[in-house]
């Protein structure tokens, strides 16, 4: 049984013939927490992309809930991200359309057909992230904090085995971070894999887990200083 839900070995990340990160060898061990961490230009975003597919592996061994990036074809991507969550800082909401049918398009997208079962996932995934009642709202009338959870919500409609988290606080007040964190903190205690990038080292401080860090052109995990 695989027991991990990613791992690069020797691995190279380019973008436009360009080397972003080379030589990644790491592993994120299935049901962990991991963050992130490196500063604008060091290449987070361009590992988190190659995660769901968006970049594509140049050279060495990479594979992501047992789907090997280094063969991904593009007509495999749809089916690796329905084994994915992933939730962006900036929503990433219909605008106009409710909660409700936010989450609606989602499971018809990825082939959901009774419309029984979509209530019953819709109404258990807004259950997880504390907004049972907010589902005829549009995304204009509720809180940024509410949209994230909401993002967090849509991230959970196919069961995920590990959910991307693409700095989900940088566009939140600190108070509404720790609400947020709090929501991915009870999701990767029921067992879901969370690799959660960010730059706030006060959500890292306050939930201290495995961090991985983006620095000239490498990927290594940085080991916690014993307070």
């Amino acid at each position: 049984m695989r027991t991990a839900a990613i791992r690069f070995e020797n691995a190279t990340i380019a973008q436009s013939g360009k080397t972003i990160l080379s030589e990644v060898t790491m592993e994120v061990s299935k049901g962990s927490f991991v963050y992130l961490i490196g500063k604008t230009g060091s290449g987070k975003s361009s590992f988190m992309k190659t995660l769901y597919g968006d970049v594509l592996l140049s050279e060495g061994e990479g594979s992501i809930v047992d789907v090997n990036l280094a063969k991904l074809k593009d007509r495999q991507i749809p089916f690796l991200r329905r084994k994915l969550g992933v939730v962006f800082q900036d929503f990433k909401l219909l605008s106009d359309r409710s909660v409700y049918k936010n989450l609606l398009f989602v499971l018809k997208a990825t082939g959901w057909k009774e419309k029984s079962k979509m209530d019953e996932k819709i109404t258990e995934v807004l259950g997880k992230v504390g907004l049972s009642s907010e589902g005829a709202k549009l995304p204009h009338e509720l809180s940024g904090g509410e949209q994230q959870r909401i993002a967090i919500a849509r991230a959970l409609l196919n069961n995920p085995e590990l959910i991307l988290a693409d700095e989900p606080t940088g566009n939140l007040d600190p108070i509404t971070s720790i609400e947020v964190m709090e929501v991915l903190q009870e999701i990767n205690q029921t067992g879901t894999t969370i690799l959660m990038a960010t730059h706030d080292y006060n959500l890292i401080v306050k939930y201290p887990s495995k961090t991985l860090k983006c620095e000239d052109g490498k990927v290594f995990e940085v080991v916690q200083k014993k307070s």
